[in-house]
Order: C-alpha cells, then structure tokens, then sequence
C-alpha cells in the first residue's frame, strides 16, 4: 500500500503522463518537453501539473531525464498492479474462485474465510512464497533484460521472454500480450490504448486503496461504508 501512495505522487510529478511504447506517435525516453506533451493527451483538462516540481529533479546522481523516466515506469507498473488487485478484490470479494483444490492435499481456496485480506492470511507460508517469489522473478526479469527504461529504454514496456536467454528454457507465451492480440493494431489504436491504460491505473490505485483503507479505518470512505467488513489483521505483513 505505501508502495502505492508513493505511485500516485510519482504521478502527479510525472504530469499523468500515459505509459509509451516504441511503435507509437506517444513513445518518448522521457525527457520534460515530452512530457508536458503527453500529459495533454492524457488529461486535456489538467494538462500538466507537477506541484512536487519532480519533473525537475534527479535522484540518485542520475540525469533529469532518467530521473522522469524511473518516475514514469513506476507510476505505469503500479498502475497494471492496482488494476489486477482492484479486479481480483471484487471477485474474491463474491466468493468466485477455481472449482478444483489449493493444493495436492485436497484444501479448498480459502473463499470461506472472509474479505479478500483475511482470505490472504489464510493461505499456506507455502502457498504466499510462491506467489512473492513469483512476482519476484517478474520484477527481475523486468529490471535485467532488454535496454532499462533509464538509459534509453522505454517507461513501462515489459521485456518478451522470448528476445532473451536470460530463461534456460523455452517460454512459449509472453506476460505482455501473449497471444498477440495487439500485434496487427494501428499506432493510433495503441496510442489510444496506452493513454487509457495509464488513466485507469491511476483510478485503480485510488480504487484499491480506498478498499483497503475502508477495511481497516471504518468511515473513512464514506461511500464504502457498508460494503466492505472490517479487517483487524495487518495489511503490510504478508505473513501476518
């Protein structure tokens, strides 16, 4: 969660800057003159703002570009990340789930126990491991392969499994697009594509974290009041 709230600064700093790649008219290395121009086609009523003024900053003893791009992929992978939490709170929050076992002992998926969070604490040490080192594996992958986002690659495009040997084995589908829905669209369509991405990532953070927030302070989202039970646990301890 605190992962999150630092995105969503991140994004006001960024100027809603949508997530670029490099076959469309969007697609920029960073770089402020850019920015300011995408941030229009992002939000054509808010333009660019940058109250925390980090578009002109560096950190780390980078360069100011390098800087907004860091910024800019952190706000867009955030963004993919609160979507898939906001998506997967409501369907474990109607008690969907797969029809066979958690496990090669027989155990149901723990939908009896509650609320997404209190589902979460009632998975296995076992079962949690796996789904960290998982998301672990992605975020190295992401990070080690492929030209980095701050020296020259694109904010927010996720390697292909199969550009690299970085994996000892074949890897027949890739995370982003793995059945290459996209591949035959037209620029302006990803264009398109990307702006909402990013401008529904950004809602999705508030989304999730509303939730989250809701759970655990009641009344703090008034128009959540009523919808989600409490949740006593701690949501920044994975393991209770």
């Amino acid at each position: 969660m605190k992962l999150a709230l630092i995105s969503l600064l991140a994004g006001s700093a960024a100027a809603f800057a949508p997530a670029p790649t490099a076959r469309t008219s969007v697609a920029c290395n960073a770089g402020l003159d850019d920015l300011k121009s995408i941030a229009e086609k992002s939000n054509p009523v808010l333009k660019f703002y940058d109250p925390l003024e980090l578009s002109s900053t560096t950190i780390w003893g980078n360069s100011n570009d390098a800087t907004i791009a860091f910024l800019r992929h952190s706000e867009i992978k955030h963004g993919r990340v609160a979507m898939a939490a906001f998506v997967g709170y409501i369907v474990q929050s109607n008690d969907i789930h797969w029809p066979f076992p958690i496990d090669f002992a027989g155990n149901p998926y723990p939908y009896a126990a509650g609320s997404p969070p209190e589902q979460w604490d009632a998975l296995s040490d076992a079962a949690k491991w796996q789904i960290i080192l998982f998301v672990g594996f992605l975020e190295w992958f992401s990070e080690a392969a492929g030209t980095h986002y701050m020296r020259g690659g694109v904010p927010g495009a996720y390697p292909n499994f199969s550009d690299h040997k970085l994996i000892p084995h074949p890897v027949p589908l890739n995370l982003f697009d793995p059945f290459g829905f996209s591949k035959n669209k037209s620029a302006e369509a990803k264009e398109k594509g990307l702006i909402k991405e990013l401008n529904n990532g950004r809602l999705a953070m508030i989304g999730i974290l509303g939730f989250i927030s809701e759970q655990r302070v009641e009344g703090s989202v008034p128009l959540l009041k009523g919808l989600v039970s409490h949740y006593d646990g701690e949501t920044m301890a994975p393991f209770g």
